[in-house]
């Protein structure tokens, strides 16, 4: 079969990969010059299985609240006369529940737990190398509220079987030592030893030219201008080449264009409730080696993750829903070399901090759309939100599964599948 991805993402690139495995011939369609060069190209770096707490939880509605009118703050939400916004932002309101958050933390967790095993599956089998650490990750607590209302969710994962473990101030710094200098102000943690870190964008390079090798074809420099619909199947992919235009056609599509994916499958009838969240990253080289942190870090409080990227640090976060735009905003930059710096003053050179930006295509859920859409042959790979780079091997696993005809293995609600036991896909509709 010859499928059409759309996408060379992250989540775009594995799915290339495991399709090209699975015998299929496989195009993929990208407007960039290269592979991970729009939200891929420089996020924060964890392999999260323990990030499996969404956004959308019981204390969330009161944070957003409070932080709505500061500019620095975690999860900004500038309010916009856009009726995708409201309507996201309705639903987010629904997934609060308590109930809901503890569906979409087992739906997260599952799927993270599946796509680690099947990365390291694929390092192994392909010897691929991206900088990657296997020192686990260790979120830490500065505020004893935030530290209580973790200690929960940190349950729940447990019970399905995600080891993160609540550790004291002492062991956190045992664990990484560079955070001795903020040890009194560490309420708590916890630690997931078999969660790991790496650069996506290094190991989407270099899984490109794998696939490329294998006998996928990438496209680059095409911009995808729409899909043609004929009946209940998509007959083409609209495209841009060097100011041509250009039907591309194939047997099956696959839709990962992050927060694009909306506003191509909305002309079809197949309505994503998917929003850009803006996030921010930090880069920095090392400046003293015993004073830089090795173990990736996430720091609750301030919803800020710190990876260690060969001899670079990188930390990224924040989230604000405020369009398309992809502006620097130089405040909520500064904020993260603020907070980053005061725990690391010694360990990175902060004058030569790289900043960038990126549109995490998120879900109300933070429970992307993994699975079959209403039209035959489109599929959908896609809202990924913070944890594209986490959930890229699972999920692009799965949707060849998926295209197969095969229930894939990990327990998870995807799209528009049948399953023996159907736990609440997000509709389509």
């Amino acid at each position: 079969m010859h499928v059409v991805v759309l996408g060379a993402g992250v989540v775009g690139t594995t799915t290339a990969w495991f399709l090209q495995k699975a015998g299929h011939q496989v195009t993929v369609l990208d407007r960039q010059t290269g592979p991970a060069q729009e939200t891929s190209y420089a996020n924060g770096g964890q392999i999260s299985v323990s990030h499996a707490e969404p956004w959308a939880n019981p204390s969330a509605p009161l944070k957003v609240l409070k932080w709505l009118f500061h500019e620095d703050a975690p999860l900004l939400f500038r309010l916009r006369a856009d009726p995708a916004q409201w309507r996201w932002g309705l639903r987010f309101l629904m997934e609060c529940r308590a109930a809901r958050t503890r569906h979409n933390i087992i739906q997260m967790l599952n799927l993270g737990t599946y796509s680690r095993e099947t990365l390291q599956a694929l390092r192994r089998d392909t010897g691929i190398e991206y900088d990657h650490l296997e020192r686990g990750i260790l979120h830490f607590y500065t505020n004893p509220q935030e530290f209580e209302g973790a200690l929960e969710p940190a349950r729940l994962m447990r019970e399905f079987g995600c080891d993160r473990r609540v550790v004291d101030a002492q062991e956190a710094v045992r664990l990484e030592p560079s955070l001795k200098g903020i040890e009194r102000q560490i309420a708590g943690a916890t630690y997931t030893e078999a969660d790991e870190s790496g650069d996506a964008r290094k190991f989407t390079r270099e899984l490109a030219s794998l696939a490329a090798e294998a006998g996928a074809e990438f496209r680059f420099g095409t911009q995808i201008v729409g899909l043609d619909r004929l009946g209940d199947r998509v007959d083409g992919v609209r495209v841009i080449v060097d100011g041509g235009h250009q039907v591309v056609k194939g047997d099956a599509y696959v839709l990962s264009l992050g927060s694009f994916s909306p506003l191509i499958a909305r002309p079809l009838g197949v309505h994503l409730n998917i929003y850009p969240a803006k996030g921010y990253s930090v880069t920095v080289p090392v400046k003293q080696e015993e004073n830089a942190y090795q173990v990736s870090l996430t720091d609750d409080e301030f919803k800020l993750v710190y990876s260690r990227l060969g001899n670079r640090l990188r930390i990224a976060g924040t989230a604000e829903l405020n369009g398309y735009g992809v502006d620097l905003n130089r405040k909520r930059c500064q904020a993260i070399v603020r907070r980053a710096s005061e725990i690391f003053p010694q360990g990175g050179d902060w004058q030569q901090a790289e900043f960038w930006t990126g549109l995490r295509p998120t879900t109300p859920s933070n429970v992307p759309y993994i699975g079959r859409s209403r039209l035959s042959n489109l599929f959908l790979n896609t809202g990924h939100g913070t944890l594209g780079w986490t959930h890229s091997c699972g999920s692009a696993r799965s949707i060849a599964d998926i295209i197969d005809g095969k229930i894939p293995e990990v327990d998870f609600a995807f799209t528009g599948v049948a399953r023996r036991i159907q736990v609440g896909a997000a509709p389509l509709s």
